[in-house]
């Protein structure tokens, strides 16, 4: 009798293993295929307008608006209505769009870009909400931490293969011909479309006010803004820093990036393998390091201090995102997890709309170094909240 238990055990074991390598490949092509493209897209298209079309940098600006509102706009008020079946097929539909839109790009003039550039950014709407709710249905709480630590893995590694991808391309390419061989990996996503997981339940709970009063998307959303408002400004503003500063080349300054988000994947990778059961001093330790290096990043003496910091920098970007996304796990029942994780997705794109311009308004009468140390006292009178919020939901971080 005990020897069938035992091999029950093995068995069950053995399935729990087959479930996650499967659910961890699907989610790995799926997130790399849309983080990828995405990336390229939206780094890209500036480029294509201004150089192929000669739009002036207010267009530019506006055109670049346009995909992160159409995302935004998906993310909050259409994506959370939607029950399971319904959102299933506009996650298969729109990974069916992006290689489309891909095609459109390389086709496109002053005018189609426009109507081209909302096609894309309601297909993403509906792509990355969804991957993130897919990463964190898991039963297995640990399996569950696990499989929402890989899906922050393939974003990080997603940041290194596409840019690095293009770097290369763009050396025989034109900012037109680019979007071809990134139609390939759109397709791969859309391959893997059907297989990605969404929620089985009887009654599932869409968008309302219901759902931003819950605690752990309230407390996901205080974490990830101690880091995604200084990221949001360093991402834009990290080169011509370096360039103004250290008098390097904006290639050089650029490269700083790699390593960057080489850090970032590896301690993403991290946790993947060691998944944390208690995440409140992770996150405190995280944004301690935030706040700090914002604190010295202007009174660095060297390029190569300034290149070390950077990589130092890519430690909390790698922990406090996947941080959140466990946070909302811990804190949402599987029927109100799609929502919960629309509004973070939406809460996210209004920081990268609205931190940028914000952030070039106060370097231009701050200058950077009072603007770096803003960001970092902003990061601070985040990180007290978050303390505050723990003393309420401690069996949300110690679970």
């Amino acid at each position: 009798m005990e020897s069938d238990t035992e091999e029950q055990e093995k068995n069950q074991r053995r399935n729990q293993r087959l479930t996650l390598f499967y659910s961890a490949i699907i989610l790995i092509i799926a997130s790399i295929s849309a983080r990828s493209v995405n990336n390229m897209v939206v780094t890209t298209l500036p480029f294509l307008a201004k150089y192929n079309f000669s739009f002036g940098n207010v267009e530019v600006g506006f055109i670049s608006a346009v995909i992160y509102g159409s995302t935004f706009i998906v993310t909050t008020f259409v994506n959370p209505m939607l029950r399971a079946p319904t959102r299933r097929k506009a996650f298969i539909a729109s990974s069916a769009t992006i290689p489309v839109t891909m095609l459109l790009y390389y086709f496109s003039t002053p005018v189609s870009l426009w109507p081209v550039s909302v096609a894309s950014g309601v297909a993403t709407g509906f792509l990355f909400p969804n991957i993130i709710t897919s990463a964190s249905l898991h039963r297995d709480h640990m399996m569950q931490m696990r499989l929402l630590a890989i899906y922050s893995v393939s974003l990080s590694a997603s940041l290194v293969i596409g840019p690095s991808l293009e770097t290369w391309l763009l050396t025989f390419l034109t900012y037109k011909q680019i979007f071809i061989p990134f139609l390939g990996l759109s397709i791969i996503g859309l391959g893997v479309s059907p297989l990605v997981k969404f929620p089985k339940v009887q009654r599932e709970i869409t968008g309302g006010k219901a759902a931003l009063r819950n605690r752990g998307l309230i407390t996901s959303l205080i974490s990830i803004t101690i880091y995604n408002v200084p990221f949001a400004a360093i991402t834009s503003f990290l080169v011509i820093f370096a360039v103004e500063r250290f008098n390097v080349s904006s290639s050089t300054a650029y490269s700083v990036f790699i390593l960057f988000f080489a850090s970032s994947m590896t301690t993403r990778l991290a946790m993947a393998i060691r998944p944390f059961k208690a995440l409140f001093s992770p996150l405190i330790f995280s944004a301690a390091i935030t706040i700090t290096s914002l604190f010295v990043l202007s009174f660095i003496p060297s390029f190569y201090v300034f290149v070390f910091l950077m990589a130092i920098l890519g430690i909390p970007h790698g922990s406090i995102f996947p941080i959140s996304s466990m946070l909302i796990a811990r804190g949402t029942k599987p029927e109100e997890r799609s929502v919960a994780n629309s509004y973070f997705m939406a809460y996210n794109n209004v920081l990268f709309m609205i931190i940028p311009v914000s952030f070039g308004f106060l370097s231009l009468h701050l200058g950077f170094q009072d603007s770096f140390a803003l960001l970092g006292g902003i990061a601070l009178i985040t990180t007290a909240a978050m303390v505050m919020f723990y003393g309420k939901y401690k069996d949300l971080f110690t679970r």
